[in-house]
């Protein structure tokens, strides 16, 4: 059994576990006509709970200010680390929410807003993209007539098969195809960025895949993967609690996808329906995986059904790192018995 090196504190782990960066929100009835770039916008966050509360300072014990609901954008000017011996003492990072006060971080997606050129040559495999705004309606068929299905969220991942356009305003509406629903849906080509090759090219492929593994400490929630004896990522991870916990063991990366559609199959009744969940590299048969999150930015703390919440960089980098590689353009890889070793222990709360 590998101990965390004394190097890395739980301090620095709150520090590394912050995905991603920020942006404004527009929403997709203000850009409805919007079909090529833009530049980069205000950093920003998207409320990702049913409610999300602002303090006139970076305390609990504060005065509460407002309150908003699920999937409100508001802007972040500023990152404080403030310890608290009894709530989220685990997750000590406010942001502050322009000139109108504080809200804890937990809540709070990290987004941008990118805006991107339509692609036109899509293979008939089709392409993976990955969202580049905070959130977008999802149709069932292209065009704004249409009324939306869904919502897709900032960070989230889909295949791309096909491009169409509107013929009565000339937007360009990219289709998705959702593997566990087996539907077609569209959304505005400016929302997804298709993700180049070179951009999912494997991480340190030259290292042997036997010299290469990741653990991982329930009690601490912590992750750390090696190169033999040197760490070369290190974050706070969210895993299972209550009565899916996490499986501890020896275990491997041998089952991979660049984009689930997360759910536990129950239909209308489903604890969880979760399309886009980027990044998954599967440890065990159960569904038990290492994968970006869109729902939270929760990190040191269980809170998730069995699987190794990672933000999204970190998710991303074991995905490329580990072994077997999805070939480009491949949603999907299945190599029982091989795989990158993983190594669980601990226990996480219960």
């Amino acid at each position: 059994m590998k101990n965390l090196p004394s190097t890395f504190t739980r301090r620095d782990f709150l520090k590394l576990s912050a995905a991603g960066l920020l942006g404004l929100l527009i929403s997709d009835l203000g850009l409805d006509k919007v079909e090529a770039g833009a530049p980069s916008l205000q950093r920003q966050g998207r409320t990702c709970w049913s409610s999300l509360t602002i303090y006139d300072k970076p305390s609990f014990d504060a005065t509460e200010l407002h309150k908003y609901g699920r999937d409100v954008v508001v802007p972040i000017t500023g990152e404080l680390q403030v310890e608290d011996e009894y709530r989220y003492h685990w997750n000590s990072l406010w942001y502050q929410i322009g000139d109108e006060g504080y809200a804890h971080s937990a809540h709070l997606q990290p987004v941008y807003t990118k805006y991107n050129m339509p692609v036109f040559d899509i293979p008939e495999g089709g392409l993976l993209a990955e969202l580049t705004v905070p959130w977008i309606s999802v149709r069932e068929g292209w065009g704004f007539v249409n009324k939306p299905k869904l919502r897709y969220y900032y960070g989230t991942t889909h295949w791309v098969d096909q491009i169409v356009q509107d013929e009565y305003d000339g937007s360009y509406w990219y289709r998705v195809y959702d593997r566990q629903t087996k539907g077609f849906y569209y959304l505005p080509s400016y929302s997804l960025r298709i993700v180049p090759a070179e951009e999912l090219a494997p991480i340190s492929p030259n290292v042997a895949p036997e010299d290469k593994h990741i653990y991982v400490d329930l009690t601490s929630q912590t992750l750390v993967a090696y190169e033999g004896d040197t760490p070369v990522m290190t974050s706070l991870v969210a895993s299972g609690w209550g009565s899916t916990p996490t499986p501890t063991g020896t275990f491997s990366t041998y089952h991979k996808a660049p984009s689930v559609h997360m759910t536990d199959g129950a239909g209308d009744a489903a604890n969880y329906d979760l399309p886009g969940v980027p990044w998954v590299s599967f440890f065990t048969g159960n569904g038990d995986a290492f994968h970006g999150v869109y729902w939270h930015n929760d990190f040191g703390d269980p809170r998730s059904h069995g699987c190794v919440n990672t933000p999204d960089n970190v998710a991303k980098f074991i995905y490329l790192w580990t072994t077997p590689n999805v070939p480009f353009g491949e949603d999907y890889l299945h190599l029982p018995g091989e795989g990158t070793r993983v190594e669980i222990v601990g226990q996480g709360r219960m």
